[in-house]
């Protein structure tokens, strides 16, 4: 579970879900919020190869940046990715400035099953946005409707219905 920083609120379905998953782990890096390109990938390698099984990214916000920065390093281990909310890095909005230093996104395929989860109305990235990156790392999309940025101030806190869609994608990597 790699959540954007600040993105982390115990009420936010990441961390919802998080609770019910006994095998979920929460990956952030040294100083505890998820900020840095080098450390944040730094984390999710050592998550990976911590982990006992495949595994399944599950990322929020920035965190889709660290989690597609970390996965081809560590390919052979990671049996999909789950990825709400990509943010533009290279638009005008506060987040996308902070965003910067990241640089832009991978663009090669991802070399596992992975989804793409992005609303219409998401103040930190377009669906047009999204939808190109999920081309692009051969992901499928899902439309999330008018859901903002999928977190607490648009009121995505249980998110049951991003649960549903979960569910199905680990069915399909689990058959």
């Amino acid at each position: 579970m790699i959540p954007g920083p600040g993105n982390d609120d115990p009420d936010l379905w990441l961390a919802r879900w998080r609770a019910k998953l006994s095998t979920a782990r929460l990956v952030l890096d040294a100083d505890g919020n998820g900020s840095g390109r080098t450390d944040m990938t730094g984390a999710i390698l050592a998550a990976v190869e911590a982990a006992e099984r495949p595994v399944v990214l599950v990322a929020h916000s920035t965190g889709v940046a660290s989690a597609i920065l970390a996965a081809p390093l560590a390919a052979g281990r990671i049996a999909g990715a789950f990825l709400v909310s990509p943010p533009e890095l290279d638009g005008n909005g506060p987040l996308a400035r902070k965003l910067r230093r990241l640089g832009a996104y991978p663009r090669e395929p991802l070399p596992f099953p992975s989804v793409v989860v992005a609303s219409r109305n998401d103040p930190h990235g377009s669906f047009d946005h999204a939808g190109d990156l999920a081309n692009a790392w051969g992901s499928l999309l899902i439309d999330a409707g008018q859901s903002g940025h999928i977190d607490m101030r648009s009121g995505h806190g249980p998110w049951p219905e991003g649960s549903m869609v979960f569910a199905r994608f680990i069915a399909r990597l689990a058959a």
